[in-house]
């Protein structure tokens, strides 16, 4: 259906993640409330991702936008080379109360892609300052760190790097450790690091995001992260997708022993209102740049880096994040995805199932291309009924925001019990 701004839209806007030949048009959409979006023909939609994992408290929620009117009347914007404001001190003093206990520094900046551009940048040029020459990251296999180019060189999927393969860092991937391969995997580590100037290791904690959600094991991250620690190499938790509650803790790295040396934060951190991003590091980092050099300090800088209206928007979101309420929200999502997946992972169009706190997936026992026409067909049939899925090829995958009903968690359900009954019939 093209509607006046899917008509609008085509003449002059280009479109992420887009064949605009294939997918000339957009939906339009009004208005956002909770777990809803309406188009502008007054269509109401579930959203089961957050909106990319951003919206996590709720769309335009009440609290967050009482906080950020309030400040936008007093302080809007202003360069933060130089300045300071109240609103990014009281936020990087909750940030470090929620934050594993090593993490002492935040460096502001815009978005994803650019936490973990930081992160790596934060490890390369901490043994240059170090005097060392190390030049080669580590990252797992099918991993997603954004689109910029550092953080795409340490990113393992093809579909998005192509072109820019000749153009990347030096990077040396590794499988994601499981309990069948990490002895295997252990023996390769070690000859990597023997064998290369290692500077860092950038992953995502527990669950791969743009790979489809697929889990790894704890107890194997552990061990590598701890080979890597015995080694002096940077470790670099990219938590952008998995940060502020969606594994059942804070982040994922609460879940493991190791904590990392350097955290990549956004989307959820200013809980979907507004763009900004935060990497935190370790003490020890930072000394690393703490210089009478000016050489050595970290020329990285952006003009909305730390935006008095975003790092509100995220303290009101931390609020919420810790409320008794928003926690038994999680609580019961998680049950709510356990309970279904009882039920689900006996349908035999279904394979893999997997849950980590918020987040649930699984795959259709079908091949199809991750951008292909099966998987749009897959995609309009749950907006038919009134359910925004976000398939990744034959990946169906929930992280529903933490406000959502149980009717509205049910109807999601239901809507993926019915769309598999048409494959099988």
């Amino acid at each position: 259906m093209q509607t006046h701004l899917s008509k609008r839209d085509q003449k002059h806007i280009w479109h992420p993640l887009t064949q605009h030949k294939l997918h000339p048009e957009m939906l339009g959409i009004s208005s956002a409330k909770g777990a809803i979006i309406t188009d502008e023909s007054g269509r109401e939609y579930i959203d089961a991702i957050s909106s990319w994992y951003t919206c996590v408290y709720g769309h335009c929620n009440p609290a967050i936008l009482k906080a950020v009117t309030a400040q936008m009347q007093v302080l809007d914007q202003v360069v933060f080379s130089g300045f300071t404001h109240e609103p990014a001190v009281a936020l990087s003093e909750a940030l470090i109360a929620i934050l594993p206990d090593n993490q002492e520094k935040l460096f502001f900046s815009d978005n994803g892609s650019t936490a973990t551009e930081i992160g790596i940048k934060m490890a390369l040029q901490y043994h240059f300052n170090r005097g060392e020459r190390r030049n080669v990251l580590i990252a797992f296999e099918e991993g997603f760190h954004g689109d910029t180019f550092g953080a795409m060189s340490v990113s393992g999927l093809s579909v998005y790097n192509g072109p820019f393969e000749e153009l990347s860092l030096q990077v040396k991937r590794i499988p994601v450790p499981t309990k069948e391969n990490i002895h295997e995997l252990e023996s390769l580590l070690g000859r990597l690091l023997q064998e290369h100037a290692v500077a860092g290791f950038i992953y995502e904690p527990l669950v791969q995001g743009a790979a489809g959600m697929k889990t790894h094991d704890a107890d194997g991250l552990n061990i590598l992260l701890k080979m890597m620690k015995a080694n002096n190499v940077v470790t670099i938790a990219d938590e952008v997708m998995t940060g502020f509650g969606k594994t059942g803790t804070y982040f994922a790295s609460d879940h493991l022993t190791e904590k990392p040396d350097i955290i990549c934060l956004s989307k959820a951190l200013t809980a979907g209102l507004m763009p900004m991003a935060v990497t935190s590091c370790t003490t020890e980092v930072f000394e690393a740049f703490y210089s009478d050099s000016i050489e050595k300090g970290f020329f990285h800088g952006h003009t909305y880096t730390a935006n008095p209206l975003a790092c509100t928007a995220a303290l009101a979101g931390i609020d919420l994040l810790k409320s008794p309420a928003m926690q038994a929200n999680i609580q019961r999502i998680m049950r709510s995805h356990k309970s279904f997946d009882q039920e689900l992972s006996k349908n035999p169009m279904v394979m893999n199932t997997r849950q980590i706190g918020v987040i649930y997936a699984f795959e259709l026992a079908v091949t199809m291309e991750r951008y292909g026409d099966l998987r749009d067909r897959l995609f309009r049939q749950f907006m038919e009924r009134g359910v925004f899925l976000r398939p990744l090829g034959n990946i169906l995958y929930l992280l529903p925001p933490y406000i959502i009903s149980d009717e509205q968690l049910q109807r999601v359900y239901n809507s993926i019990i019915e769309v598999l009954e048409e494959y099988q019939q």
